[in-house]
């Protein structure tokens, strides 16, 4: 975006494996002047809740030690996001990631997606969104004052995507493996992979598994009011179902996760409700403790 600048936290390795080399690179854009808005502040001030494992002490985290304890491909910092709000948030992001990674019960590798996901915070806005998956980047993106209780969302959207062509075998580069799902895309066969078969078949169809889903039923009740195609998306479905899983958890975030109960959307059913967000959360506990076990054996076996 013009007037714009980044930090952009990136990792290589170098010839020796135990040597890792991060580097801080500032990215200047022309039009540098920026109007003061009292919002800038509201990141370095602002409450989060947080119940959840004590991971850091009062020890103050950077964006680096982010990147390199989960494994980032690289974290980009918008140049609007003052110095004390970047030390706070870099101390937001580590806990809350370290608490998505908990509930998962997968390994570092798990929330970078083996290194292959990269995220933007204060960077890269777009108008009326305050958080956005780029499939093109393998890249999450959050605004710094609208954006925090949207990792989660973000997160699963960016899983969606890194699967589809892993569980089936022939979709694009572009297409999410929810979305390959509800279009009959051959699946790859694997255990592991009927465990999230499951989980998109709890979200979008009902009960018996032959009719829409009461999610499925809101949310395009809402999309026709509003006269688009958005909440009944299958990607979006998804991702909100995601959300009730990680919110219902006994970690509570909201920098994580916030608003699948009480919030507006909540109310209008855009959000799973009653036995079918108990289900939901059976089905992601099942799918997420298995390949989480899955992971862990995998990094024993390589050590």
């Amino acid at each position: 975006m013009p007037g714009q600048s980044v930090a952009v936290y990136s990792g290589a390795r170098s010839g020796n494996p135990l040597v890792e080399q991060v580097e801080l690179v500032i990215v200047s854009r022309a039009n540098s002047s920026h109007p003061f808005s009292p919002k800038l502040a509201m990141v370095a001030t602002r409450k989060f809740y947080r119940r959840g494992p004590d991971v850091r002490g009062s020890e103050q985290v950077s964006f680096v030690d982010v990147r390199r304890r989960f494994g980032f491909r690289s974290i980009a910092i918008g140049r609007w996001v003052t110095a004390e709000e970047r030390d706070r948030a870099a101390g937001l992001f580590y806990d809350a990631l370290s608490d998505l990674m908990v509930i998962l019960q997968g390994p570092e590798t798990l929330i970078s997606l083996r290194g292959n996901l990269s995220f933007q915070y204060g960077i890269g806005g777009r108008l009326g969104v305050s958080a956005f998956y780029d499939p093109s980047a393998k890249s999450f993106s959050l605004a710094k004052n609208a954006g925090p209780g949207a990792i989660a969302h973000e997160w699963f959207h960016a899983l969606d995507h890194y699967l589809a062509q892993k569980v089936f075998s022939d979709t694009s580069s572009s297409m999410y493996a929810s979305e390959a799902w509800l279009r009959d895309a051959t699946p790859v066969p694997h255990p592991l992979n009927d465990l999230l078969f499951a989980c998109f078949k709890t979200v979008m169809l009902d009960e018996g598994g032959n009719n829409p889903s009461e999610l499925v039923k809101a949310s395009v009740n809402v999309d026709k009011v509003n006269g688009s195609i958005y909440y009944s998306q299958p990607v979006e479905l998804c991702a909100r179902a995601f959300e009730a899983f990680i919110q219902d958890s006994s970690i509570n975030n909201n920098f994580l996760v916030a608003g699948s109960k009480a919030s507006q959307e909540a109310k209008l059913g855009l959000y799973p409700q009653g036995q079918q967000r108990l289900r939901i959360n059976q089905a992601f506990t099942a799918y997420f403790s298995c390949l989480g076990n899955s992971l862990w054996s995998l990094m024993r076996a390589n050590q």
